[in-house]
């Protein structure tokens, strides 16, 4: 069974970069892209995709603001995509909520 994947960046050439990275995996399946944070809470609770590539600054509400909307039984694994350092080196600190795997949250 494939991972059920969303991509959730505000720039249109990274959904697509993520999406062709992705297609060359058998055991993941894209099931939708957003560019802004409305769009993304709503299609991760629609499309209940097992893992979201999820940028960090986008219109609306931020990636982290994005995980704080969701309960904990929406909850996919989270991979952090950003082309900002400061946010790349931010790791478990400040409110990084990303998931290392499903059930686990990083400290």
């Amino acid at each position: 069974m494939a991972f059920r994947a969303l991509i959730v960046d505000d720039e249109p050439l990274a959904r697509e970069c993520i999406a062709a990275l992705l297609e060359t995996e058998v055991d993941i399946s894209v099931v939708g892209e957003c560019g802004d944070g409305k769009s993304a809470v709503r299609a991760i609770k629609v499309e209940k995709p097992d893992v979201v590539f999820l940028d960090i600054q986008l219109p609306e509400m931020d990636g982290f603001e994005i995980l704080e909307t969701l309960q904990q039984e929406q909850m996919p694994s989270i991979i952090f995509v950003t082309a900002f350092d400061r946010f790349a080196l931010q790791g478990p600190r400040g409110r990084l909520l990303a998931k290392a795997g499903r059930g686990q949250t990083v400290p």
